[in-house]
């Protein structure tokens, strides 16, 4: 075995070089300079090409030269590549930065108010998560986008949630912009337990995990959320043996008992690959495992629906994953690099992307939801509908553990403290030693 030292050069260099290959320049005869970015690397080779297209479509018009690399999110190389340039005050003009990222870098970050603010005025307000992490003492130090923005709501199997647990879910979020069906309104977090257990004694349980990573931390922060559960609240307290905690711990310790047995260990694949399998009727996800099924499991595809979470006391509460666009203080070309974030985030700008990678990317103003782009996506047609949050979903997004302040809520999110607690319930601990392990814990991020 052979080890190096990890110096600030080595990760800038090595993460840049690894894109630069997928990712050339945008060159041309330019008179106004220069301008770097980085993208996220998207999943769907699809969404790169029309990134490339548009910027240089900007590029040409505006004559200013384009460097931009795409840079995978696997082995952390983006979270290194952001970490690599903050440290060394020096890098790419634009960085793509993820929900908790924006506020760890804050105080480095240009103020962006006069680009989201002309947004927000012809696109609608940002959405909760957006305002949430997106701000720094007011002000906005991040773009919302739509590049890798996600929900990760339900996807089911049409066929086994009819046959096994009598909901036809075809017919409770129709693919049409209708008023909220009876079916609809009928989708609570009672309606979803029974639908586990029917579903699991059918031996196609719901593929929901207990394990750390964020796609179990976000569905079991979406559960509380419909309870009103906060762990810690908005002025940092800890609530985790409030009435409300309590109540959630008490549906969840009966929804556990019919996720898979193994549901401790699972990581944010193991979900995907239930459904593609054939061995799960339900998983929380953003379309990737639908779109992946479209190319190896044509026949899953084509039986897989998405929409809402069920509701709560308090209502639904969507996961959602928040990709910013960010502009270093220490930038070169500071105009440039908000014209072309601007200019990425027009309507039809966003819409072709989302379209190019069949549907995945949400955009995070109110009016972009209310894009034709999810009508006719499958197969089967309209499977994605209803993945965007639209008035009829009564819905908002949300991000575990908000609104306790954020430097309090990542840390809880980063343990997986809530998927944790589930699974202690899982194991057979009573609600009570939950609790208790649960608020030493809170204690120690406090």
């Amino acid at each position: 075995m052979t080890s190096r030292k990890v110096t600030r050069r080595l990760v800038l260099g090595s993460a840049v070089a690894s894109s630069a290959l997928a990712a050339p320049f945008v060159r041309g005869a330019y008179a106004a300079g220069q301008v770097s970015v980085f993208f996220w690397d998207h999943w769907v080779p699809a969404g790169n090409v029309e990134m490339k297209k548009q910027v240089a479509a900007w590029s040409e018009k505006n004559k200013v030269e384009v460097k931009a690399d795409f840079i995978t999110s696997q082995g952390q190389q983006t979270l290194l590549t952001i970490n690599a340039e903050a440290q060394a005050r020096r890098g790419h003009d634009i960085i793509t930065i993820a929900n908790w990222n924006v506020r760890d870098h804050a105080d480095k970050l240009e103020n962006v108010d006069d680009v989201v603010g002309r947004l927000i005025a012809k696109n609608g307000e940002a959405n909760a998560v957006a305002n949430y992490l997106g701000k720094e003492k007011g002000k906005w130090v991040a773009v919302p986008s739509s590049w890798g923005t996600q929900n990760k709501g339900p996807a089911a199997r049409i066929s086994m949630m009819k046959e096994f647990a009598g909901l036809d879910i075809t017919k409770m979020y129709p693919a049409a912009d209708v008023p909220e069906t009876a079916e609809a309104k009928a989708w609570t977090n009672d309606a979803m337990l029974k639908a586990a257990e029917a579903c699991f004694k059918a031996g196609k349980p719901f593929g929901i995990g207990l394990g750390t990573t964020a796609d179990n931390v976000d569905t079991a922060g979406s559960l509380f959320a419909s309870f009103g559960a906060e762990l810690v609240d908005a002025k940092g307290k800890i609530q985790i043996k409030s009435p409300a905690v309590r109540e959630a711990l008490e549906y969840c310790q009966k929804l556990v008992k019919f996720f898979p047995a193994d549901a401790q260990s699972w990581d944010d694949s193991s979900n995907n690959r239930a459904l593609i399998s054939g061995n799960a009727s339900f998983i929380y996800n953003p379309p990737s495992a639908w779109a992946v099924a479209v190319r190896d499991a044509p026949a899953v595809a084509a039986d897989t629906w998405h929409f809402p979470v069920p509701a709560g006391p308090k209502g639904r509460f969507v996961p959602h994953s928040m990709n910013f666009w960010a502009i270093w203080q220490f930038a070169q070309n500071k105009s440039a690099a908000k014209d072309l974030i601007e200019f990425l985030m027009q309507p039809d700008n966003v819409d072709a992307r989302s379209l190019s990678v069949m549907g995945y990317d949400l955009p995070p103003y109110q009016k972009m939801s209310e894009s034709k782009v999810w009508d006719k996506i499958g197969p089967p047609e309209g499977s994605v509908y209803n993945y965007p949050v639209r008035k009829q979903h009564h819905a908002v997004s949300h991000i575990a553990h908000m609104p306790a302040p954020p430097e309090i809520a990542v840390q809880i999110y980063n343990r997986g403290t809530l998927p944790t607690m589930l699974a202690k319930l899982k194991a057979g601990e009573s609600i009570d030693q939950v609790i208790t392990w649960g608020n030493r814990e809170l204690e120690g991020f406090i």
